[in-house]
């Protein structure tokens, strides 16, 4: 059977070549502006507050140790310890910062340590990032999972020895915990993806259609009876769990396997068209076009 979950993991590419040692001293607080990069944090000691703001509200949530918090695409965000509240919007860095070394230290660098984290920047190799970020939550956080606190033990033995191949080593090791963390997170999604999808059973059947049998012609009533359900009830828990109508889903998915068989350049249009549910170049290459904003000849000749 097809895995969804890992068919988009493997198109996202994910590595996490960057990050950095935090330690903290309470009262301390800070604020940071990305550009819709991923990020993420491992609390190795202690516990603080992390805000993650967004276009229309903010989520915030207290992190102890052990936790793995992931946000695929980092707009704005701020971290502070407990004894504070989060800095506001016009706040930037709100505590001093003294350089260590790997990291940087936040707070009073006299004062008693109350926190200690690895965070850093994570990467999406894949050129298909910007279709397939949104099948996404808008963040993870795991805690709890036996798997992902042996992981997390291990970063931290890793970050803090000096090993040879320190730095190699602890990347694989993000990796497997970026992976580990997607999977774990299921129902507990905070926001609508594929991850809530595949956590019911019943729009699981239908999502694993899709990626196991996706040059099928389908239409919404047929992924409905997939998922034993009727059109209208599908049509809005599909909505609803994975944060897009079921046909732009499949679209998307679609647009995505296209985009990377055009790159790897040993299939012909046709060819392609076929894999993704086109019976025709030519419509294929209007729905290409729509969604890439160029055709797929074009799109081929420049990757």
């Amino acid at each position: 059977m097809v895995d969804p979950l890992a068919e988009v993991v493997s198109l996202l590419q994910p590595t996490a070549p960057f990050s950095k040692r935090v330690i903290a001293s309470a009262p301390w607080a800070v604020r940071r502006s990305e550009t819709g990069r991923p990020f993420y944090f491992v609390v190795l000691e202690g516990a603080c507050r992390l805000t993650v703001e967004n276009a229309e509200d903010e989520d915030t949530m207290t992190l102890t140790e052990g936790d793995f918090v992931l946000i695929p695409a980092a707009r704005a965000f701020s971290t502070s310890s407990l004894d504070r509240l989060p800095p506001a919007a016009d706040e930037a860095i709100t505590s001093p910062l003294t350089p260590i070394p790997g990291g940087v230290r936040v707070g009073d660098p006299e004062a008693p340590v109350t926190v200690r984290m690895l965070v850093g920047h994570c990467v999406f190799g894949s050129q298909d990032a910007t279709l397939l970020v949104p099948l996404l939550p808008r963040w993870v956080h795991v805690r709890g999972e036996q798997r992902l606190a042996t992981l997390v033990q291990l970063v931290g033995d890793e970050a803090r020895a000096q090993r040879p191949a320190r730095d190699i080593v602890l990347a694989r090791l993000l990796e497997v915990l970026l992976i580990e963390a997607l999977r774990s997170t299921g129902s507990s999604a905070p926001s609508p993806g594929l991850l809530r999808g595949l956590s019911d059973p019943k729009l699981a059947l239908a999502l694993h259609r899709i990626h196991e049998q996706t040059a099928q012609p389908w239409n919404v009533a047929q992924l409905a009876s997939a998922a034993g359900m009727s059109r209208s009830a599908f049509f809005e828990a599909f909505g609803r769990a994975v944060g897009m109508p079921p046909m732009e889903y499949l679209l998307t998915w679609r647009m995505a396997l296209a985009k990377r068989w055009l790159r790897q350049g040993e299939q012909a249009i046709s060819e392609i068209a076929d894999r993704v549910g086109y019976r025709s170049v030519s419509a294929f290459g209007v729905a290409f076009t729509r969604h890439v904003g160029m055709p797929p000849g074009r799109y081929a000749a420049l990757h």
